[in-house]
């Protein structure tokens, strides 16, 4: 449906709701406007003064199958009355085995043992363990710009915000490396910042910081999320992976917001050709219940009873959702749509790049887009108070978007979405960037 705006928002209720919210819950969360929900259904939201939002967040690529789904509401309500929470750390219940024997048919043959966890950060905390207990080294390598979860070895990889790094150190040994960045290559070549970027952890990292003899894992994303939807060249994971191989080191793709047919392949990494040692999921994977999976092979995943556990890792609830959304995936013309849809939005994109000097940059893959929003095309200064307040208006206007890196825009809305909600969502958007 279409979005609906009743009440300038924040509406009376809104206002009240997010002063109480100020009153006693911590504020370190980053809300980019007042947004108060209070239902939400396939690619709407209502707030709680009654006005619907057309969606293209997903709730942080959380609701791929749309929200609140019946199949997956049915899922949840028919489990939990027979058992939420199955104790899966002391005892076995079936449905997480359903679940687990399911999800390996969406993946690469060799990866096909399952941890549970109930986040993206911990889903990246068991893979660092892991990849310290498989290969008995302890040094880590990821990238700037990178995103990977907000407890302490998923904050130490993670370089996309000072702040949220800031007073929480000492870190794990990570090593940061730049991510190939075509639109801001970083003093590298566009074309080739890719191969410069593997130049640079062999040429100054292996030879000037660590050996690789020392370094367990290279971690990265697929696509750049938090750090602004970079899509790296083509060829980027498969030298990496090279890399990776040649020293005996174990590549971790982080697809906690790639995966899911996010990008029209259940792991984004499919697109490269590669196969990581380690992959991680999230946010989708639990249809809006908290859901962390850490898959890696049998060979790798030989840690013994007590290594690694978690109280709610396998809850019964969420597995059945997440059971519900695989089914879903796996419907004829799934990843079709996800295709079609991203390729119909990113020619939308494109049309109001050439309306707006504001687009510097289009860019993505399936239904993970963005645009880079530049104060000047050829200097390409990040146009971030411009930003924020297309944020806002498009808000007001009843369209929920999320930000990115410094001066990016993300597009990751449901994937049920169809032509008429981006035609919806496009509209909206060409106004209030013509308003600014």
């Amino acid at each position: 449906m279409e979005p609906l705006i009743s009440v300038t928002p924040p509406g009376p209720r809104a206002r009240e709701i997010l002063s109480r919210d100020r009153g006693v819950v911590s504020q370190s969360m980053v809300r980019e406007y007042p947004l108060v929900i209070e239902k939400a259904g396939g690619m709407n939201l209502w707030d709680v003064d009654g006005n619907r939002y057309l969606d293209f967040t997903a709730g942080i690529s959380v609701m791929n199958v749309g929200w609140n789904h019946p199949r997956v509401v049915a899922a949840i309500t028919g489990q939990v009355p027979k058992l939420s929470h199955g104790a899966f750390l002391d005892f076995c219940s079936e449905v997480p085995v359903r679940f687990a024997e399911k999800l390996v048919q969406f993946l690469p043959p060799s990866l096909n043992r399952v941890y549970f966890s109930n986040s993206g950060a911990e889903s990246v905390e068991a893979a660092l363990k892991l990849a310290r207990y498989a290969t008995k080294r302890k040094y880590f390598i990821s990238f700037y710009g990178g995103f990977h979860g907000r407890t302490y070895g998923a904050m130490s990889l993670t370089a996309a915000k000072v702040i949220q790094r800031k007073h929480f150190g000492p870190f794990l040994p990570v090593i940061h490396a730049p991510y190939p960045n075509p639109f801001r290559p970083l003093g590298f070549s566009p074309p080739t910042c890719d191969l410069e970027v593997i130049q640079y952890i062999e040429e100054e990292i292996f030879k000037l910081e660590v050996s690789p003899e020392e370094v367990a894992a290279v971690v990265v994303e697929p696509i750049q999320g938090e750090g602004g939807y970079v899509v790296p060249p083509a060829r980027f994971l498969g030298r990496l992976r090279e890399l990776c191989n040649e020293h005996g080191i174990l590549l971790i793709v982080d697809e906690v917001q790639s995966g899911c047919y996010r990008t029209g392949k259940f792991l984004a990494s499919v697109h490269s050709g590669i196969i990581p040692d380690i992959t991680c999921l999230a946010k989708a994977i639990g249809g809006g219940l908290p859901l962390g999976i850490t898959v890696s092979s049998d060979e790798i995943m030989q840690w013994p009873p007590g290594s690694h556990a978690s109280t709610f890792g396998g809850n019964n609830a969420a597995c059945a959702a997440g059971l519900a959304v695989l089914e879903l995936m796996e419907e004829p013309g799934f990843p079709g749509h996800v295709e079609a849809m991203g390729n119909y939005l990113l020619s939308k994109l494109g049309w109001l790049r050439e309306r707006h000097e504001l687009i510097g940059d289009v860019r993505g893959i399936g239904l993970m887009d963005a645009i880079e929003l530049v104060r000047d095309r050829k200097s390409r200064e990040p146009a971030v108070r411009e930003r924020n307040a297309v944020l806002r208006a498009a808000f007001e206007q009843g369209l929920t978007l999320l930000p990115a890196g410094e001066s990016v825009i993300r597009f990751c809305p449901p994937l049920v979405i169809q032509k008429q909600d981006i035609d919806t969502g496009i509209g909206i958007l060409d106004q209030v960037l013509e308003a600014l």
